[in-house]
Order: C-alpha cells, then sequence, then structure tokens
C-alpha cells in the first residue's frame, strides 16, 4: 500500500464545506450552445456535456431560450419572490389605516371610563354637570 504525500498548503480534500449553485454567463451558454451544435460525431455531444459538468437539461432549456429569442434568458434568473414594489400612497394609507385603529381604541376606551364614572356617580349620589356634547 502507497501513501501519497500532499504538498504544502493544499487542502487534504476538495470538497467544500457548502456546495455553491452555479451561474453560467450568456458568453458561456452561447458558447457550449454552439460547441453543441458543431458536435457531429457520435459521442461527442456526451464528450462535451461531460467535459462542461452539464446536464443534457442544461443544453435543452438553453436551446429553448435561445429559439424564444430570450436574450435575458441567456442571464441567470435571480432566485427567490419577486419584490413588491411598494407605493408612497399605499404606505401612506397603511399608516393612517393604523392610526385610525388606535384612535379609535382610544375612543373606546374613553368611553368605557366615561361610562363607569356615570355609573358611580350614580351610585354615591353626585350630581355630574350636564354635558354639551352635540353627538349624544
Amino acid at each position: 500500500m502507497s501513501v501519497v504525500s500532499l504538498p504544502a498548503g493544499r487542502p487534504a480534500t476538495e470538497v467544500t464545506a457548502k456546495a455553491k449553485r452555479r451561474r453560467f454567463s450568456a458568453e458561456e451558454k452561447r458558447r457550449v450552445l454552439q460547441a453543441a451544435a458543431a458536435c457531429t460525431q457520435r459521442g461527442e455531444l456526451g464528450a462535451l456535456l461531460r467535459r462542461e459538468g452539464l446536464y443534457s437539461s442544461h443544453l435543452m432549456k438553453w436551446r429553448e431560450q435561445a429559439e424564444r429569442g430570450e436574450i435575458a434568458g441567456l442571464t441567470p434568473k435571480k432566485r427567490g419572490p419577486e419584490p413588491k414594489v411598494v407605493d408612497a400612497r399605499d404606505k401612506q394609507l397603511a399608516e393612517q389605516q393604523r392610526l385610525i385603529a388606535k384612535l379609535t381604541r382610544r375612543v373606546q376606551r374613553a368611553e368605557a371610563i366615561i361610562d363607569v364614572q356615570k355609573k358611580l356617580s350614580q351610585v354615591l349620589g353626585i350630581a355630574l354637570p350636564p354635558i354639551d356634547d352635540e353627538s349624544e
């Protein structure tokens, strides 16, 4: 059994701690598509895919994008949900609705306190001055 010694400074394995998704630029995709189109002999396309480290599904997807004429389709897509565009009016409306809800709660609390004060004054026999409020 032979022991292989590694040069100094080189890690024992080449496996990264966390795998990263490969991203292909538009030039890389076009280059691979042109090379694939040039493959005429049996097995050349498979050798090209192995050499580039690609799957046939990559090639199929890139061909479809090229046929549709999607220039942007040959660039990698950003993953994740679409960012929401927040309109200033929507933001202002939401803020006003929060303020209305807060003030409504305060008014309800104040009315409850006033009702308790009225009942307490009746129980204790204290006469309250009349309210000059037009809403009641």
